[in-house]
């Protein structure tokens, strides 16, 4: 295992080297949310893709995808677990979509490839990386007001942001995953936060995926 996870190391730095940051000036028309629930019992995972319209944040389309747990759990290797499934989803789409966003981390990664920054180098698309919990760099925590952030910090450069998406609620941890900036990751991702802590689209993701699991895969 140890041999297999030091070439995987290398395939995500050579990966991360493709990973594109630029401010992010496109017209959003449809965003996607993806997320990934998994069925214990079954050894499987449900992907699901939800698109929302901008500014709307209507439901326009979603779609999933059912695979066999294959790769294990381990902490920095997340895409190699849930991207065959998380790209069947999105592959399924109809709409053409302006920008993505992920339940995980974009470059906020030790090698700087978490899932989504994978998942975006991939797929050609901007992509955003929202995470409940924090990975990597340095960090503070934001005053309890929606809309605050304050920077992930490593060797000197920003790689992310800590933001508040609701008074008082725990903050999520933002970061690019490719074609897109720190800032303006930041900022999508309160743009597309509506009520409640994760970003609408990454929540629907979530809610679809589990439900798919609990009626039975």
């Amino acid at each position: 295992m140890e041999m297999d996870l030091e070439k995987l190391k290398k395939v995500q730095i050579e990966l991360a080297k493709r990973v594109e940051l630029r401010p992010f000036e496109s017209e959003v028309r449809f965003v996607v949310g993806l997320d990934v629930s998994y069925s214990r019992k079954l050894n499987k995972m449900v992907a699901a893709a939800v698109v929302l319209s901008y500014p709307s944040m209507r439901v326009v389309e979603y779609s999933w995808s059912v695979r066999d747990v294959e790769f294990p759990y381990v902490p920095t290797f997340l895409s190699f677990r849930e991207l065959p499934a998380i790209e069947e989803a999105f592959t399924k789409l109809k709409h053409k979509i302006d920008l993505v966003l992920v339940d995980g981390q974009g470059i906020a990664h030790p090698r700087g490839l978490g899932i989504a920054a994978h998942f975006g180098v991939e797929m050609m698309v901007p992509t955003i990386g929202c995470a409940k919990s924090h990975l990597f760099g340095k960090w503070t925590m934001p005053t309890p007001k929606r809309g605050e952030w304050t920077p992930i910090i490593e060797n000197g450069q920003v790689i992310g942001g800590v933001v508040r998406t609701r008074d008082n609620v725990k903050p999520i941890f933002v970061s690019p995953g490719n074609l897109i900036d720190v800032e303006n990751a930041v900022k999508w991702a309160l743009k597309l936060s509506i009520g409640y802590r994760l970003p609408e689209p990454i929540r629907l993701a979530d809610k679809i995926s589990r439900r798919i699991v609990n009626e039975g895969i």
